[in-house]
């Protein structure tokens, strides 16, 4: 459920105005545990642990890393290729039981769910990425696209779509892991709509890898989300709301989603405007009214001042143009 939001209109001014015209704020939470490799049903219960516990500190959506299902077991399956065919019984269809469950669960809990888990779709493996919303519907599926893989390796497919998805929350960008080190890939999210971005992410936890997702959210004006393994970071407004380094985390943090743009937008933040405005300007009058009594501008005002002699210089060469060789032409 959307937050109320209330705050100031400026730093200047003491009004506060209904922000919910412009952003929609709602409470996240980025989740991260070590998962065991190959143990989908420990993972699995542990998971649900992490996601009831964002449930009860009231979070809304919830992000766990990637290939948190079966372990992310990617790497492990490139150097032990006996281990192939055992893949494809461990990873999971968009059906499967272990999908219907989280499905039930986000239901039970009443939170969107956001998680990383190996996918098989007939004879190819995706490093995929699914949201399922509060109601038990899966509104998103996403494919890793910068997977370090081969054209032979069925068993580590990467993705060929960059799309967004509608959400209860607005339109949702899903990336994962490396892929976030590519502002292209975000954009292009971003242009197909989304107004916030979700990473699940299994990797690097290094100040740069940090400042890139912020590069991510400044670029495109949005919030972000990211629960990587061991440390977990969201922004909104363009700023870091939230960061904890660590395995096994809860961090929660609420994120400000910009409104899709339209004409009814426009129309509901002008009028938030302009509902202030004449305060703004009674109480600016009053202040400059004492000022002007007491005879006492600002030095930024005085900044602005000049002399009646150039005054009247000025004045008597038709502002400026007796002075030098120029004239508008028209």
């Amino acid at each position: 459920m959307a937050e109320n939001n209330r705050e100031k209109i400026s730093p200047f001014d003491n009004i506060k105005i209904d922000t919910s015209s412009m952003f929609q704020r709602y409470r996240v939470a980025a989740i991260n545990f070590v998962p065991e490799k190959w143990n989908k049903a420990h993972n699995a219960r542990t998971l649900e642990w992490f996601f009831s516990q964002a449930a009860r500190k009231k979070c809304d959506i919830a992000v766990a890393p990637e290939g948190i299902l079966e372990g992310y077991i990617f790497s492990d399956v490139t150097w032990h290729r006996e281990r192939e065919r055992f893949f494809y019984d461990i990873a999971e269809p968009i059906d499967g039981r272990y999908i219907k469950h989280f499905q039930k669960i986000a239901k039970k809990l009443k939170i969107s769910l956001c998680f990383g888990f190996a996918r098989r779709q007939n004879d190819e493996i995706f490093n995929s990425a699914i949201f399922i919303d509060c109601a038990g519907k899966i509104c998103g599926l996403y494919n890793k696209l910068t997977e370090g893989t081969h054209p032979r390796w069925k068993f580590l497919k990467q993705g060929t779509k960059i799309r967004a998805f509608d959400t209860p929350f607005g339109r949702c960008g899903i990336l994962i892991c490396s892929d976030r080190w590519y502002p292209i890939i975000a954009r292009t999210l971003v242009l197909d709509g989304a107004q916030f971005l979700l990473i699940p992410t299994y990797g690097s936890k290094n100040k740069t890898q940090n400042k890139t997702v912020l590069a991510r959210a400044r670029e495109n004006g949005v919030p972000v989300v990211q629960a990587n393994v061991g440390a977990n970071l969201i922004i909104s407004k363009g700023e870091v709301v939230a960061y904890e380094y660590g395995k096994n985390k809860i961090t929660t943090a609420f994120i400000e989603i910009p409104v899709k743009p339209s004409q009814e937008a426009v129309k509901l933040c002008e009028h938030e405007f302009l509902k202030s405005q004449k305060i703004m300007h009674r109480r600016w009058y009053a202040t400059m009214k004492k000022r002007l009594t007491a005879g006492k501008p600002t030095k930024d005002e005085m900044k602005h001042f000049i002399s009646d002699e150039l005054f009247e210089k000025l004045k008597n060469s038709k502002w400026g143009e007796a002075l030098i060789k120029w004239k508008p032409e028209f």
